[in-house]
């Protein structure tokens, strides 16, 4: 009995401390992440995800150059963005097109490993053939030799938005 204590001690205290530690992360209010991108071209950006991808837009806002140096978001530059989602609901994430209406300062990177920071998202579908047949239409290039088989239910596709992003889409092909 005094042996299971020494033992059960240890374990209920790793018990606690690892519970703690989930706990601290209920401090979020959303399990949602919104993600902002900076486009070069906020109509174009809109017309490749919306008509090409299929996102909806479900908001738009304006920075303004008080607020944006205020906050220290962009030095005093005005900017508009625009809300999509996957799907109209609070659980979506937000992908937040932030436009400044000027070039990129870099080259479009060919590929994942060109650049450092967030390179790609991946959206999983219902059905690849009507986003395909959508992005073809756009004449938006697919990369490397897709649709690729990942099992025997889904597909890999990888196309890049106007901006560089890569979008890694995964589903079936029907």
């Amino acid at each position: 009995m005094k042996r299971m204590m020494r033992i059960g001690l240890p374990i209920f205290l790793l018990v606690l401390w690892l519970s703690n530690g989930v706990q601290a992360q209920s401090n979020f209010t959303s399990k949602v992440i919104g993600i902002g991108v900076v486009v070069a071209d906020l109509d174009r950006s809109l017309d490749f995800y919306v008509n090409g991808i299929g996102m909806v837009k479900t908001g738009s806002f304006t920075i303004t150059d008080e607020f944006s140096k205020r906050s220290g978001l962009a030095n005093g530059a005005s900017a508009q963005v625009t809300i999509l989602k996957l799907d109209n609901s609070p659980d979506a994430t937000d992908w937040k097109l932030m436009s400044f209406s000027k070039k990129a300062g870099h080259p479009q990177p060919k590929f994942i490993q060109d650049d450092t920071g967030m390179q790609y998202i991946t959206i999983n579908v219902k059905s690849l053939k009507p986003i395909i047949d959508r992005l073809t239409k756009m004449n938006v290039p697919f990369r490397g030799s897709t649709p690729t088989p990942l099992n025997d239910k889904a597909h890999f596709v990888l196309v890049q938005d106007p901006d560089g992003t890569f979008i890694e889409l995964i589903g079936p092909l029907n």
